[in-house]
């Protein structure tokens, strides 16, 4: 039924849980995963009385984003080599992270997208939102949510 899961991760416990029943997912099935991280967007810096100002190039920052990034994907991509699942790693730069999971997930072909959910309740939830929200109320590719049981 699903050949190509896409797994967003954050590098986070819970989408590290969400990935190890991900790969495990995808060795039943027998699928593919394109593991995906959303890098985020150099920070606009504002200055001001009492302001720390950050230093960092975007250059910089690009590439300690693109260092976090590698280490991110490649938990999922050892899960996957261990499970003897094949895995495809990729990245991009955004602050809207649900717009580009869905983007990638439709650019790669996946037929499933795989993610945690944060489990945000009341007011919090409603202030933050969540990504996983956002990726179920827009996706048209269908989503499994793992919700961990902690």
């Amino acid at each position: 039924m699903f050949r190509h899961i896409l797994v967003p991760t954050d590098g986070s416990e819970l989408s590290q849980n969400a990935a190890r029943y991900a790969v495990s997912f995808a060795r039943e099935v027998g699928a593919k995963i394109t593991a995906f991280y959303a890098k985020p967007e150099y920070p606009v810096t504002y200055y001001g009385e009492g302001v720390l100002i950050d230093t960092t190039s975007p250059e910089k920052f690009e590439e300690l984003a693109e260092i976090q990034a590698r280490e991110i994907l490649g938990f999922v991509a050892g899960l996957c080599q261990e499970a003897g699942v094949a895995c495809d790693e990729l990245s991009a730069t955004s602050d809207v992270p649900h717009e580009l999971i869905i983007e990638t997930a439709t650019k790669t072909a996946c037929d499933l997208i795989f993610m945690a959910s944060h489990g945000r309740h009341g007011f919090v939830n409603l202030l933050l939102g969540s990504e996983t929200q956002k990726v179920l109320a827009y996706s048209k590719i269908p989503v499994l949510v793992y919700r961990s049981p902690t």
